[in-house]
This record gives C-alpha cells, sequence and structure tokens, in this order.
C-alpha cells in the first residue's frame, strides 16, 4: 500500500458524530481530516467551548486538520456580504484555534450570464477576503465548483493571477470541472502553478454522476502523476460524494449532483473506504 502520509477528508461524509468520524479515520490509517459538519453543524458555526471540546477530542486521538470545510463565498453575488464576512472572520478564528491554516471557501454563486456584469463585485469581495487572511496568518484555498464564479479554469486563473499570495491558493477539484463541462487537463495546465491542495472525486462527461477516482472523466491518474512529478507535497482530500448523506442538500444549490448507484446502498464509511481504496490503487501506480 502506498504510504503517501497527507491523505485527508470529508469525514462527515461517514457520520455527524465526531466520535464516529475519528474512529473511522483511524480504521483506514488517515491521519487528518478536512472538517465541515460535526456534531450537527458546519464547523465554524460552534462556539468556542465546543470547538475547544472538538479539538482535545482529536488531539487524544492523533488526528489533526487538514483544513476548515467552510462555506465562505458560496452565497449569491447578490446577498448581503457584511453578515458573510463576519462569519468569515469567525471562521480565521476557528482555523487559528484549530490550528490549522487553511480554509477552504469559494468565490459566490453567479448566473452564466451575469459573470462579467458582477466581476467587479466577486473581486472586491475575494479582495476583503484575501487582505483580512494576511492580517489573521490563514491560507484561503479557493475550490472550483458550480455556479460560482470561479467554475471554469479561466475564471480561477483570473482570481489567481489578482490574488495568488501565500494566504490564497487553489484547490482543484476533479468532479467539479468535468461537471461544469471543463476538461481538467485544460484546467490543470492553466491553475498547475497555484495548486496546494486537491479534492479526489471523479465524474463521468454528460451525465455528471460522481464516482470513485479513477472510474470517471477526471483525468485523475494522469494530473496527479504530474502534480508529483512536479514536487507536490500538499493533500489528497476525500470527497466522496457516493451517496446521500445527511447534509447534502445544503451544500448543493439548484440541482443535486447526480451520485452513482450499484443497486447496493452504501454506508457512510463503506463509501468513505471505497474512494480511499480507488485513491490509494492509483497512488500506487503512480508514486
Amino acid at each position: 500500500m502506498n504510504s503517501y502520509e497527507k491523505i485527508t477528508g470529508f469525514a462527515d461524509e461517514i457520520a455527524q458524530e465526531l466520535d464516529t468520524q475519528i474512529e473511522s479515520v483511524k480504521k483506514l490509517g488517515i491521519k487528518y481530516i478536512e472538517m465541515r459538519g460535526v456534531d450537527g453543524d458546519n464547523l465554524i458555526f460552534h462556539t468556542d467551548d465546543k470547538v475547544k471540546e472538538i479539538k482535545n477530542k482529536l488531539d487524544d486521538a492523533g488526528i489533526k486538520l487538514s483544513a476548515l470545510g467552510s462555506p465562505l463565498g458560496k452565497i449569491g453575488i447578490e446577498d448581503p456580504f457584511e453578515p458573510h464576512f463576519e462569519q468569515f472572520k469567525r471562521a480565521c478564528e476557528i482555523a487559528n484555534m484549530m490550528d490549522t491554516k487553511n480554509i477552504r471557501m469559494f468565490s459566490f454563486y453567479v448566473a452564466d450570464d451575469k459573470r462579467r456584469e458582477f466581476r467587479d463585485e466577486v473581486f472586491e469581495r475575494m479582495g476583503r477576503f484575501v487582505d483580512y487572511a494576511k492580517k489573521s496568518d490563514v491560507v484561503l484555498l479557493h475550490e472550483n465548483e458550480k455556479g460560482i464564479y470561479g467554475e471554469k479554469a479561466p475564471e480561477c486563473r483570473e482570481l489567481m493571477d489578482e490574488f495568488a499570495c501565500d494566504n490564497f491558493c487553489a484547490i482543484f477539484d476533479f468532479a467539479n470541472f468535468v461537471q461544469a463541462g471543463q476538461d481538467t487537463l485544460e484546467a490543470y495546465e492553466l491553475l498547475k502553478d497555484f495548486i496546494v491542495y486537491m479534492h479526489i472525486k471523479d465524474a463521468r462527461n454528460g451525465s455528471g454522476i460522481v464516482v470513485p477516482a479513477g472510474f470517471g472523466d477526471g483525468n485523475v491518474e494522469e494530473i496527479l502523476g504530474k502534480l508529483f512529478s512536479s514536487g507536490f507535497n500538499g493533500f489528497l482530500s476525500l470527497e466522496p460524494h457516493l451517496f446521500d448523506f445527511k447534509g447534502f442538500d445544503g451544500l448543493e444549490r439548484g440541482n443535486k449532483t447526480p451520485i452513482a448507484s450499484s443497486g447496493a446502498v452504501l454506508s457512510g464509511f463503506e463509501g468513505f473506504a471505497l474512494a480511499h481504496e480507488s485513491l490509494i490503487k492509483i497512488l500506487n501506480k503512480i508514486k
């Protein structure tokens, strides 16, 4: 088995309960979690006392956070920004409390025909995020996502050209690019100098169905091979989306992501373990 250490993942796809998340990732030999949902809410919405409780349990188990899987930037570009910015500031506090610098975030939902119209507003908001991130010593990881400004690679590159620095870098999500109709090899070439973190899920062209890494059209093996050849040493974060888990509805705006089904109903752990197994098989080929 490949011994790559920086495998992490969204353990809320296993279960909402922290104890189950910890038990499950330890079974797989994973030492990190990209924490999104935990004990009933996104991490950034918990109280200080609850955050400390979560941190203590993780420390006792020898588990660290690779990133906060925040929903920041996942609002409409015409939605009020100031309340959202307060959430962002709170996320920066929690990142420091949890001893991780990384915060996953997005670049606002914008209608396809209004991306040019709202470009300046997107960039103003992102600029405020980045300026505050510099003061707070956190790293914002921009994820390409269906329906946001940075849905496809050219817009992601625009954001990187404007803001890329030690506090603003790129997450590369294979499945999200496939579902947006973006060729992942073209996306990689545009963004390769800015990628520090990978989301490992795959999807099929046309249907957009999410499948384990290597079973779709995301060119996962080829791109990871290129990344490792260039010296990449960042996190590989499992985001299986292989079954309809609690909290899934809140992640999607509009049409839900179609999920592949073999006819068998996977548990959260089974789906996560399948995603992990598929990644390990790819890593064993390329590393």
